[in-house]
């Protein structure tokens, strides 16, 4: 049996699967959490990555690896190859003023033809803005700038020159000065940001290529790009409910929004990956049951004994302030809340009712872009709840899937992997996983009043 290796390097942990390169079974898995915050030493990851490594297994009988990991964070080297500062990750919003400046010099619409993306805090591109502007002495020391799954798998290569630094198109689609059709990168975009642009950027790797090191390595992938090879999207539009919630399918023409609402990214196969991303996805969930003084499984039950519209109770869930909308400084709200309606069912139903609305604004987005909005499949953390599986076919309006839960971004860097060794044009076939159907009648009253909460916030 051969076997291949996959990473996911996560904004909250590093989780690792061992699989059959043939036929995809899982052999084994390891993993290890991560430090909360949005801006990480690296070294947390490579220590992380060492352990869930060890947890599965190691890689002595491992014949190829590739790791995907959280988009966006910047990750600055000195010409030593040592880290300047800690990284900053795409929920570090610090950057939002950076995002707007830089749009305006260029416009949106400029932006979107360009790279197929519109500047907002989360992209690497306004990081490097903020840190010329706050840490000029740190962008000078800067002589290199990747992502976080590049520098696991250059730590992984071993051999500590910037030159070795790879990463693949995915990926490189996020930072903000890549453009994916051309498959180079945009220097003059850098110096925009950085006021120069002689800092090394990772070679760009083609899905199925790879590099020597201990063991073969894969390109990588951002974890958007992995997730939708692991779970084997098909046509489905893919939700995905992490700590940020995503919208996204694949395409044969990149995303054009002037908007901002759907970044035109690129998957890990040679396609497009037209996406929408919201802030603000399981971690709703969390708080609501810490404010209600239950666990998720309760909060799921509370939610279900509650009416579709939770009786007029609205919430906004803007908690970490927003990215779709483009609002890096919300706070969330609940709105009509009275002395009937007030209980903790409502407010649970709400809390559920107003994660996946603004997860169906992303839909509308991508269905604007062309995607074929038949069907969502739905993955991530908060998918493991009832209440989220069977209210999603009310909010979404129309039939939801759900794959049994799995650790779908390391397994589309295995498959990745597996990818390297087989060859060819098309990544290996893997048996998919058994999943769920759920059907509902859509309760268009539940977007309509969400629309309404959310267009007094945006009208404050």
């Amino acid at each position: 049996m051969t076997l291949v290796a996959g990473i996911d390097s996560s904004t909250q942990s590093c989780k690792v699967v061992v699989r059959d390169a043939e036929t995809g079974g899982l052999v084994r898995e390891g993993r290890a959490a991560h430090p909360d915050g949005t801006e990480v030493h690296p070294s947390h990851w490579w220590s992380a990555l060492r352990s869930a490594l060890t947890d599965a297994g190691g890689l002595d009988d491992v014949s190829a690896v590739s790791v995907a990991g959280q988009q966006h964070g910047m990750v600055c080297l000195d010409e030593d190859g040592e880290v300047v500062r800690e990284a900053l990750l795409w929920n570090d919003t610090r950057s939002a003023a950076a995002a707007a400046s830089l749009t305006d010099e260029l416009g949106a619409a400029e932006w979107a033809a360009r790279i197929g993306l519109v500047p907002v805090a989360s992209f690497t591109i306004t990081k490097l803005r903020w840190l010329a502007q706050h840490e000029p002495a740190n962008a000078k020391r800067t002589a290199a700038v990747c992502l976080p799954h590049d520098w696991l798998t250059w730590r992984l290569r071993g051999t500590g020159d910037l030159a070795d630094l790879v990463t693949d198109r995915s990926d490189a689609s996020g930072t903000g000065y890549f453009d994916s059709v051309t498959n180079a990168y945009v220097p003059e975009l850098v110096s925009l940001a950085l006021g120069r642009s002689d800092v090394v950027l990772p070679r760009v790797l083609g899905p199925a290529e790879f590099v020597d090191g201990p063991v073969r390595l894969g390109a990588g992938a951002g974890d958007n790009a992995a997730a939708m090879l692991g779970v084997g999207g098909g046509s489905d539009v893919v939700v995905s409910l992490g700590t940020s919630g995503v919208v996204t399918a694949t395409s044969d023409v990149r995303a054009q929004d002037p908007s901002g609402i759907v970044a035109g990214f690129a998957d890990a196969t040679g396609r497009y990956l037209p996406l929408a991303c919201t802030l603000n996805a399981a971690r709703v969930l969390d708080a609501t049951a810490r404010m209600l003084g239950v666990d998720l499984t309760k909060l799921s039950e509370l939610a279900l004994s509650a009416k579709p519209g939770a009786e007029g109770v609205v919430m906004v869930p803007y908690l970490e302030g927003e990215r779709t909308p483009n609002l890096p400084d919300a706070t969330g709200a609940l709105h009509g809340l009275t002395l009937t309606n007030a209980t903790p069912a409502n407010i649970a139903r709400a809390a559920v009712e107003g994660m996946l609305c603004g997860l169906a604004v992303g839909l509308d987005a991508l269905a604007e872009q062309g995607a074929d909005v038949t069907g969502v499949r739905l993955v991530g953390g908060a998918a493991a709840s009832r209440a989220v599986r069977e209210i999603a076919p009310t909010v979404f309006g129309v039939p939801v899937t759900v794959p049994a839960p799995g650790e779908y971004v390391a397994d589309g860097a295995a498959r990745q992997a597996a990818w390297t060794l087989a060859g060819g044009d098309t990544p290996p076939e893997w048996a998919g996983a058994d999943s769920t159907r759920y059907e509902a009648a859509a309760v268009p009253q539940i977007r309509a009043r969400y629309g309404d909460a959310a267009r007094k916030y945006l009208n404050r």
